[in-house]
This record gives structure tokens, C-alpha cells and sequence, in this order.
């Protein structure tokens, strides 16, 4: 139970029930409070929804209203086996698609609210759909859970470029890694640490399965204490302007608090590692993996 716990961030009941699921056996029902009960039931019906939506943006990217989302992934050289083990998809410009389809599936109005999928508009009981004219990137967790989702905005405009799902009941930015589920099986001498996500899997696209980024927000205490569980070490691969220093610094000192060796990777002659590898090659890359320098070091430079 406690490698479990320790190995796939489950809580005790969590890893309880994956282990009956694993050997067949039937738990008895647990008795919970009625306000703990409807968490968890809040919780599941979210889940059940993201596994929904994550299908119904994976069908829009392949039909004819996806084509533009489909080129600017195949414009970013993602092949077709890295677009469906990512599960990308789409989410078209109409306001609430989205909201009719969950809602035909027999899911309501507040629970939908709950997830972050649709918003409220300033008329009465009217909403819209939260991601639009995106392309659409699931967030799971290590369980194989679609906890959240990241949006990509496919024209310029006054929404923001990037936009992730809003802390929900079944998921927290400061406490998931974006790829952690894929990761977690490479990453055990070495995890790479990106900005966002899209540098993420173009990463292991490119045959780097050990690269995690988090999620709209910086590095938290949280992050580092999940990253100890599954890495000696980490390379932190943020953009070379001001702020992204300015993150690097902070990821140094939270990693160093739990005692993980984190250097810092320095990209030349390209504007970030998928541009590099693009340019010079994954052979090149590791080699650059393998030069990246210790705070101090990279500082002292």
C-alpha cells in the first residue's frame, strides 16, 4: 500500500481499491459522511465528463472543421501516433457545442459549471463553452484520469494564447505535472523540466519521454515533493528572457529544498529545445542534456 501510495501519488482508499481491482476481490461498501460522499461523487461525475470531452475534442481534430488544428500540429512536425497517445484534439468556434453534447449525455448544468467546461454568460441561465476554437491537450493524471485540459488558441485575438482548466474539485495546478503518466516510467535517473506543454510533446515526439511541465502556473513546493518521488535529478528547460530566469531560480531553490540535483539547460542558436532538435538533431540535444549546468555554474557564466 505505501509503494503505491508513494509510487502513484494514491491516497490510502485509492491504492486499497486498485489492489482489490488488480487480485478480483470485492471491497465492502465503506462508510462515509454525507458531505464526504457527494465530494467523491462530485469528483467521479467530472471525471466520467473530462473522459467525454477528451473523445468529443479527439473526433472534432479529425473531422472537417479540425483541419486547421490537425496542420498546425502536422506544421509542428507531431506525427500521428504522438497526436492519438496525447489524445489532442479540438474545440470548434461555436460558444457551446460542448455544453449540448454533455448535456444529451444526460449531465447538467452545475455539474458542468463544476468542471470548468462552461461559464456562465450575463444572461440568465445561459453559458458558454470555456475552451473554443482551440487546439485541445488532456491533462491526466498517473492514473490515466483526464483531470483537466490545456486549450491552444489557433488564432490571435483577445483571449489568451494558452488557457487551462481552473482549479476543480478533481484537479489542482500546484499538484499535477503535465505528461507525469508517461513519464513516470523514464524518468528515473533524469526528468526534463519544460514551461508548457506543447514543448512537452514535441519533447516526446522526439523520443524524450522523461519531459513534465507544469500547469499555468509556477513551480509550487508541491511540484518538487511529486518530482522527488520519481527522479534523482532534474533539467529545468525555460525560456532564456527575464521571467524565465526568474522561474528557473525558483525551481532551483524548491528542488535543492528536497534534495534533488537540478541543472539548467542552455539552448543556442534556436528558440527553444523543439526548434533545436528540429535544426540539429536528437543526438545533438542529448549531448546538450548532458552539458546543462549547475545553478551556480550557469550563473557564474
Amino acid at each position: 500500500f505505501t509503494f503505491l501510495m508513494e509510487y502513484e501519488n494514491f491516497s490510502f482508499v485509492e491504492a486499497v481499491k486498485f489492489l482489490a481491482d488488480r487480485a478480483g476481490i470485492e471491497l465492502p461498501e465503506m462508510e462515509y459522511s454525507k458531505e464526504a460522499k457527494e465530494k467523491a461523487d462530485l469528483k467521479s461525475t467530472i471525471l466520467e465528463m473530462n473522459k467525454l470531452a477528451a473523445k468529443y475534442f479527439y473526433v472534432q481534430l479529425k473531422s472537417e472543421r479540425g483541419s486547421q488544428a490537425y496542420s498546425y500540429l502536422k506544421n509542428r512536425e507531431l506525427s500521428d501516433e504522438t497526436i492519438t497517445a496525447f489524445g489532442l484534439g479540438f474545440s470548434n468556434k461555436y460558444s457551446d457545442d460542448l455544453y449540448k453534447y454533455l448535456k444529451s449525455k444526460g449531465y447538467s448544468y452545475e455539474q458542468m459549471l463544476q468542471a470548468n467546461l462552461i461559464q456562465k454568460s450575463r444572461e440568465k441561465e445561459s453559458c458558454y463553452d470555456v475552451f473554443r476554437n482551440r487546439v485541445m491537450v488532456p491533462i491526466l493524471d498517473v492514473s490515466g484520469n483526464v483531470i483537466a485540459f490545456g486549450g491552444r488558441l489557433l488564432e490571435d485575438g483577445k483571449q489568451p494564447k494558452y488557457l487551462n482548466t481552473s482549479d476543480t474539485p478533481a484537479f489542482r495546478k500546484s499538484k499535477n505535472l503535465f505528461a507525469l503518466n508517461f513519464a513516470k516510467d523514464y524518468c528515473s535517473d533524469r526528468m526534463i523540466l519544460c514551461e508548457g506543454y506543447m514543448d512537452v510533446i514535441a519533447l516526446h515526439g522526439a523520443g524524450f519521454s522523461n519531459a513534465v511541465a507544469t500547469l499555468g502556473t509556477a513551480m509550487t513546493p508541491d511540484h518538487a515533493r511529486m518530482m522527488k518521488r520519481y527522479t534523482k535529478s532534474v533539467v529545468i528547460s525555460y525560456d532564456a528572457d527575464a521571467a524565465g530566469q526568474n522561474a528557473a531560480d525558483k525551481a532551483f531553490r524548491l528542488l535543492g529544498e528536497v534534495g534533488l540535483e537540478a541543472r539548467l539547460l542552455k539552448v543556442e542558436n534556436a528558440k527553444d529545445p523543439d526548434e533545436f532538435i528540429k535544426k540539429f538533431g536528437k543526438d545533438a540535444f542529448r549531448k546538450l542534456l548532458d552539458g546543462s549546468k549547475p545553478q551556480f555554474e550557469f550563473k557564474f557564466d
